[in-house]
């Protein structure tokens, strides 16, 4: 059994206007869709990805204005990596981001690979790294001001801070199937290693990095931090494989849900770090046109009735320029 890599990364925004800037105007991502929490129908579930909203591009927000800034520390996801192709992408990248005043550490390397290290407006951490020329199939958006050439390619890997690697490496080799296939000082903590493990493979899309850091206080969600991850399956007979997998060794995990553009199971590898697998399909296209994707309030089909109440629920989203 085999994890296809990230799916999607999901994180909080208190400040969804300005969210909607950032990642379509400065970081070229297309809005595919724009529904609601489905646990929280007050709140705006945004989803940002390619063109078509492929599987392993796609970074989701849920918009939450009163919880409040994330408490960093320990326990948690730390950080979000995107590919570029090549070293030129992240000169330009990094002059993009002097241009348009965004925090970031200037250009650095990772495992022998050019990194860029920045936070969007909320202090969410992110980071482009070069994909060594790795194939791309995907398709870029188009409909932003971002070339081509230096466009976002889809997740490169999620960085996992645990204050006991000894506790989440089993999960992740033993469990999940993951392999370490190397350690490399990370910029970020002063020299201290990441642990690089791969599935399937390997390469972009496919790597999760891990820092042990034990001398930091758990960290505490809130806007600018990674409410969690999700890893892909082709359809539901592997999900329900590995939702198997995973209660045969003692971890509990959520029953299916369907999301209605593709279905999830949910399951902690510790108290503050929670995992997702989810299906490749069917898709955002299900309900729009793919070249109308995220143009209007989406609902999967059991929301649909209270589509009224909600969209009075909600407030209109207003993107700062």
């Amino acid at each position: 059994m085999q994890l296809n890599g990230l799916h999607h990364v999901t994180a909080v925004s208190g400040r969804i206007g300005r969210n909607v800037d950032f990642y379509t105007r400065v970081l070229g991502l297309r809005l595919v869709k724009k529904s609601v929490n489905q646990d929280d129908v007050s709140a705006y579930h945004l989803f940002y990805a390619d063109k078509v909203g492929a599987p392993g591009t796609d970074m989701t927000f849920f918009d939450w204005p009163q919880i409040g800034r994330e408490q960093r520390g320990t326990d948690s996801i730390i950080g979000t990596a995107f590919r570029v192709d090549g070293q030129a992408a992240l000169d330009d990248w990094q002059a993009r981001f002097d241009a348009l005043n965004v925090v970031h550490h200037g250009l650095e390397q990772f495992a022998g690979r050019g990194l860029l290290r920045f936070e969007d407006p909320e202090g969410q951490r992110l980071m482009l790294l070069d994909d060594g020329g790795a194939a791309y199939e995907g398709e870029v958006w188009d409909g932003s001001d971002v070339p081509a050439a230096m466009a976002l390619r889809g997740f490169y890997a999620s960085l996992l801070s645990t204050p006991r690697l000894d506790h989440v490496a089993p999960i992740l080799t033993r469990l999940l199937n993951y392999r370490e296939v190397g350690r490399q000082p990370f910029p970020a903590f002063d020299g201290a290693d990441a642990v690089i493990y791969e599935t399937a493979a390997g390469g972009p899309g496919r790597q999760l990095w891990v820092v042990e850091q034990a001398g930091l206080r758990p960290a505490r969600l809130g806007a600018g931090g990674v409410h969690h991850l999700a890893l892909r399956v082709a359809d539901a007979g592997e999900q329900i494989a590995w939702q198997k997998r995973i209660r045969d060794t003692g971890l509990p995990t959520s029953d299916v849900i369907d999301r209605y553009y593709f279905k999830s199971v949910y399951f902690r590898i510790s108290p503050g770090i929670l995992f997702e697998i989810a299906t490749d399909g069917p898709g955002f296209a299900t309900d729009e046109d793919p070249a109308h994707l995220g143009e209007r309030l989406a609902l999967p089909p059991f929301l649909e009735p209270r589509r009224a109440a909600i969209e009075a629920g909600l407030k209109p989203i207003a993107v700062t320029q």
